[in-house]
């Protein structure tokens, strides 16, 4: 009788554990409407349904679990299983994340595609040292700059109170003279609407979930570089899945990197057509504009080779051969 019962016991705590139920968290800083968040909530779903329920991922929208410069540290702690962060913000860690914000490197998608193919390796085991795995990653729209005033020039820009959220853009307001401000995706609106900036350089993304028009209405395409957001997970909560929810969470991340570079072409031509509708003026910019924000982009790539060296300086090569 004894034995009965200790097999009857051993038999539901093996099938408790078989079926039992794995709770991530996955904070992002950027509102629920925007594409990337919506890519990463269909990720999510489809976890879930991938591993019949055992893996399930919540969503933290909007920078409501952690602020976006607390989002890594969040992942490589453990206080989060899993987060998405844009790689250029952490350009001081390392120069490998500041490689898709190099301006003028890669400015159309089948080149950032190439650039990710080329630095993904190295990319992949510097994270890996932190005690992170690479999940998946997607790209904005080419950057363009806002601004209240009209440019014809970098001149035109000197003195402005310009966004730097991220080390790639406050060394583009110190090349060009502009006044940088440090301020997140979250609280863009307000710092337009209190005047605490006047320009910024960014997606149309950016623009139409900022509500950017409001307060800023030019535009220029400068397209001067596509940088790319990163879904990471924290390395020990991957080991401690089982093989087949690691399989199965790998092939629909795979399918969600591969969705959300086709949505974001997609977005691009769609978010300026929408900021034109509500009253921004999409410009192309002048030739004297484009060759000032070119040589900005020349000083960076230089300052950028010579920060990471020779393992930058074989990506670069990697990525140029295969142009």
């Amino acid at each position: 009788m004894k034995l009965k019962l200790v097999l009857t016991a051993v038999a539901l705590t093996l099938g408790a554990s078989a079926f039992a139920q794995t709770k991530w968290d996955l904070p992002t800083a950027y509102p629920a409407t925007n594409f990337h968040t919506e890519n990463i909530t269909q990720f999510a779903k489809e976890v879930d349904a991938a591993t019949a329920g055992k893996l399930k991922i919540t969503v933290h929208a909007n920078a409501s679990l952690f602020k976006a410069p607390e989002i890594k540290r969040a992942v490589q702690s453990g206080q989060a299983q899993a987060g998405e962060i844009l790689l250029a913000n952490y350009a001081n860690e390392n120069p490998l994340y500041a490689l898709d914000g190099v301006p003028f490197l890669a400015t159309s998608y089948p080149d950032a595609q190439r650039l990710y193919g080329a630095s993904k390796p190295a990319l992949e085991k510097l994270l890996a040292a932190q005690g992170i795995k690479l999940l998946f990653s997607v790209p904005w729209a080419p950057q363009g700059i806002y601004s209240k005033r009209e440019v014809n020039s970098v001149g035109d820009l000197r003195g402005i109170k310009w966004r730097a959220y991220s080390p790639a853009t406050a060394k583009i307001a110190e090349l060009i003279g502009a006044q940088p401000v440090q301020i997140q995706q979250a609280e863009l609106s307000a710092a337009m609407a209190t005047g605490v900036i006047e320009s910024y350089m960014s997606s149309g993304s950016t623009g139409f979930d900022t509500k950017t028009y409001e307060h800023i209405k030019n535009f220029y395409d400068t397209q001067a570089w596509i940088p790319k957001n990163a879904v990471l997970i924290n390395l020990k909560s991957f080991n401690a899945l089982d093989a087949t929810t690691q399989a199965a969470l790998l092939k629909v991340a795979q399918e969600a990197e591969t969705r959300g570079w086709k949505v974001a072409q997609e977005k691009n031509v769609e978010y300026k057509r929408l900021l034109t509708e509500r009253g921004m003026k999409i410009h192309k910019p002048s030739p004297k504009l484009d060759a000032d924000m070119r040589q900005v982009g020349a000083i960076m790539q230089a300052d950028w080779l010579k920060a990471a060296g020779a393992d930058g300086a074989a990506i670069v090569t990697a990525y140029k051969a295969g142009k």
